[in-house]
């Protein structure tokens, strides 16, 4: 759904911006699944208009070993890497290499019982896929 955001010289838009929506999910370490306490790692946005497909992610290692201090540290870090890979798309991907952004979304934010999961996906709306992705890092992640 593209919306336009009429502004103008006096609030100091251009005439028109075109808003996009996208959806997004918060990535999640789960050191130990049955305690189902969390750290967030990153997060996933999804826009269709643009196909635009990408994650920021960032482990705060003491963060994961205060919530279990025998974390498998490097496995969250592979899984996040592969999560990263198969956003970018391309041979890195994998078998997901050939699928477009909207699968490659759906596959990752398809629920799951592992230590590095999605969280429910969300919407919204945005004229700058890349800079709503920075704030919704900077204020879920870090």
């Amino acid at each position: 759904m593209n919306q336009p955001l009429s502004g103008g010289p006096s609030a100091g838009l251009p005439a028109v911006v075109e808003l996009h929506d996208y959806e997004y999910a918060v990535i999640r370490a789960v050191p130990r699944i049955e305690r189902g306490e969390c750290v967030n790692v990153g997060v996933l946005l999804y826009c269709r208009q643009s196909a635009h497909l990408a994650a920021r992610t960032h482990l705060d290692q003491a963060r994961l070993l205060a919530l279990d201090p025998v974390a498998d540290v490097q496995g969250v870090r592979r899984a996040l890497q592969g999560i990263e890979a198969v956003c970018h798309g391309g041979p890195q991907a994998g078998p997901a290499a050939s699928d477009s952004p909207g699968q490659r979304f759906r596959w990752l934010t398809a629920p799951r019982s592992a230590m590095v999961q999605p969280g429910p996906v969300h919407t919204g709306l945005t004229a700058d896929a890349d800079a709503e992705l920075r704030r919704l890092f900077d204020q879920l992640v870090l």
